[in-house]
């Protein structure tokens, strides 16, 4: 028992500084990537942050347990980003958010999680959306493996399709599975050695970012007009 009032102790504070974060960004996109190890986000950030229109104002938070190879290699194309190495920790949470916050006015937020899929489906960061990047190189039953954060995630993104050839994986029967968890769940299916799909990705930030920005505006010009 005292485990669990523990674990809804702190759980409850996360939510308490994500409500904060959340506030604090404003009409920026915030994007929570969350996947195993080595299904290729760190790629799939490098070739977004490549792709970005010009004049686009992005940075990147990269949780990692050790090292900073990340965030140099995203560093390589000049938006800020800011390392997070959580010496142990499975999950990146609010707090080290809140930590490595950017000042600087933002379009868009990337924060690319540490490489597990359990422990970062319960925290809130403060973002939009979670996203879940799955590769073909782990089989179709991984969101019945981890329904979590498949239920939580609003897209999966299918990667590395450029393997489909070499691994024995039934692309149509893993987003059934995702689908099974969570219905309304969007899917683009990508690779980032061919290019594929990312053209659709970079579509799908666009419109989230616009739809929050006029969401905001909405209800600036509603409290504008309240009595």
């Amino acid at each position: 028992m005292e485990k669990i009032l523990i674990a809804k102790k702190v759980l409850s504070e996360n939510d308490r500084i994500a409500a904060r974060l959340r506030e604090a960004l404003g009409a920026t996109l915030a994007v929570n990537l969350i996947s195993s190890p080595g299904s290729g986000k760190t790629s799939l950030l490098e070739k977004t942050l490549e792709m970005l229109p010009h004049g686009t104002r992005a940075a990147v938070l990269t949780g990692d347990l050790q090292t900073d190879n990340d965030a140099r290699r995203l560093a390589r194309y000049g938006y800020p980003v800011r390392q997070i190495t959580t010496a142990g920790a499975c999950h990146l949470d609010a707090r080290m958010i809140e930590n490595h916050w950017f000042s600087e006015p933002l379009d868009i937020l990337f924060i690319e999680n540490v490489g597990n899929l359990v422990c970062p489906t319960s925290y809130d960061l403060g973002e939009d959306a979670k996203i879940v990047v799955f590769s073909v190189t782990e089989g179709e039953d991984k969101p019945l493996k981890y329904p979590g954060i498949f239920r939580k995630a609003e897209l999966m993104i299918l990667n590395k399709l450029d393997l489909l050839p070499y691994v024995p994986f039934d692309r149509a029967l893993a987003i059934e599975n995702a689908r099974r968890i969570h219905p309304g769940i969007e899917v683009i299916e990508t690779s980032c050695n061919t290019g594929a799909g990312l053209g659709q990705w970079l579509a799908w930030l666009a419109g989230r970012a616009q739809n929050k920005r006029s969401a905001i505006q909405g209800e600036v010009e509603h409290a504008l007009v309240a009595p």
